[in-house]
């Protein structure tokens, strides 16, 4: 059993770190020939099995045939990924906290609430002034180490907490809006393997995955009780001096 957990995390870290990689920087020449030589996504080792994983497999592997070396279609991809990633020209954000923030700002209580998480393992973001703590790809990295390390608890948590509250809406906005159906598919995919990877752990701790509402409840900041003040002194209504 031992030795099936760690082939299976080795094989989920390797798929997040490709995963990660792909929404980190614009596509070369070098790794859209490595994408059609591993026919990406077809050969993830973790297999994934929902309809929405079928689906977007089936949008990201036909966009991955048809990568080609001419401009056009490299002029394409790149303005995609500036529109994604650094312009936010899809109102797309690949950060959680504009996601979770009730004003939609970036670098509010979720962006700290993820350092917390990463520095409880020792864990810091890179340069976080140019690519925040909550950014996509830290996320993805972050929950790659955990499953390197075998914690399956933290990184459950984690996707609880934080990647799987705001991934799945920021995969739906990027879907309708991306212009290549390369990021359109690379963005279902990442949500739809982290619900099945979620699920799986689940099945490995066994206990079952908490519901939204829950989850919603616990990471409601705790706000101090503030008692009324008296609108005005009624005479013998509190003691007096």
């Amino acid at each position: 059993m031992a030795e099936l957990l760690e082939k299976f995390c080795d094989g989920v870290a390797l798929d997040l770190m490709t995963i990660a990689m792909l929404h980190d920087r614009e596509l070369s020449d070098e790794a859209r020939v490595a994408l059609q030589h591993d026919c990406f996504p077809n050969g993830l080792a973790f297999r994934l099995a929902s309809e929405p994983a079928g689906s977007a497999i089936e949008i990201l592997a036909q966009a991955v045939r048809s990568l080609g070396g001419d401009g056009q279609t490299a002029d394409e991809l790149a303005a995609d990924f500036a529109a994604i990633y650094l312009n936010h020209g899809y109102a797309a954000s690949p950060c959680e906290s504009v996601w979770i923030d009730e004003e939609g700002l970036a670098m509010q209580q979720p962006m700290f609430q993820v350092r917390e998480f990463y520095a409880r393992h020792g864990l810091s973001a890179q340069d976080w002034r140019k690519r925040t703590d909550d950014h996509l790809v830290h996320q993805l990295h972050f929950l790659t180490t955990m499953l390197e390390r075998g914690d399956f608890a933290e990184a459950a948590r984690f996707l609880d907490e934080h990647s799987l509250r705001w991934i799945p809406d920021f995969a739906l906005r990027v879907s309708a809006r991306a212009e290549t159906p390369f990021y359109a598919g690379l963005a279902l995919l990442t949500a739809a393997y982290l619900e099945e990877l979620r699920d799986v752990l689940a099945q490995i701790l066994e206990q079952p995955r908490p519901s939204s509402d829950e989850i919603e409840r616990r990471m409601k900041p705790k706000r101090e009780t503030v008692l009324p003040m008296p609108s005005s002194y009624v005479p013998g209504s509190a003691p007096s001096w």
